[in-house]
């Protein structure tokens, strides 16, 4: 069956929405309440969901905006559900917000702003180029102020973030990142050495970003 995909406003949300939202986030992801996917509604402008007939199978928490006159794509979190189809409806998150982005933002570069907790989020990043953060490769300064910008937006404390590993340390609540695992097992393991220290949910998780070129956002039109 086709996947159905749709972006709108976070007001359109009520609370048979926020609880089928809940649901997909206990089934085997970062096990979200409906409390907090209210908050996240009320903290974010824009709500992306990809269905499959009646079934939710995805969904996403985003905003449009420029910081410093940059254009960005900040996903404050998102889930997708642990079945077959997952790394599609991931791109299909991931387009839908492309798509948005090209229509506010036509002929220029954007950046996708997101946080991760887990290798397998960075799938949603497979379009990009210049992510950061990446192993091996050390972040130049205006690369590392961009992290410190993107935890500010995303309501990270300074305390609480290491702009040189792009990294949260979290407050013993569930972390708010873009939860997603690979329909391939072992794709991104590389990336694990990111992940080093970290506590399974605990809330640390990952700032990471990267650049999606003007000629490459005006194929998602």
């Amino acid at each position: 069956m086709a996947l159905q995909i749709n972006t709108s406003d976070c007001t359109s949300l009520g609370d048979a929405e926020l609880a089928e939202m809940a649901d997909l986030c206990t089934d085997g992801g970062i096990p979200h309440e409906i409390g907090e996917l209210s908050k996240q509604a009320e903290a974010w402008v824009l709500v992306t969901r990809v269905r499959e007939g009646n079934h939710l199978r995805g969904f996403s928490f985003a905003t449009l905006e420029r910081i410093g006159g940059t254009p960005c794509v900040l996903i404050g979190m998102a889930s997708v559900k642990r079945n077959s189809k997952r790394s599609t409806v991931m791109r299909a998150i991931v387009a839908d917000n492309f798509r948005r982005a090209l229509m506010a933002f036509p002929d220029e570069d954007v950046l996708l702003g997101t946080r991760v907790c887990s290798p397998g989020g960075f799938e949603a990043y497979k379009a990009l180029v210049d992510v950061v953060p990446r192993p091996g490769f050390k972040a130049s300064g205006e690369e590392r102020a961009w992290g410190r910008r993107l935890a500010k937006r995303f309501g990270v404390s300074a305390s609480s973030y290491d702009d040189r590993a792009f990294a949260v340390k979290g407050d013993g609540g569930l972390p708010l990142v873009f939860d997603h695992l690979p329909a391939k097992e072992g794709q991104f393991e590389d990336l694990g050495v990111l992940f080093e220290g970290m506590t399974g949910r605990d809330g640390d998780c990952l700032v990471a970003f990267g650049w999606i070129m003007a000629e490459n956002l005006v194929k998602y039109g």
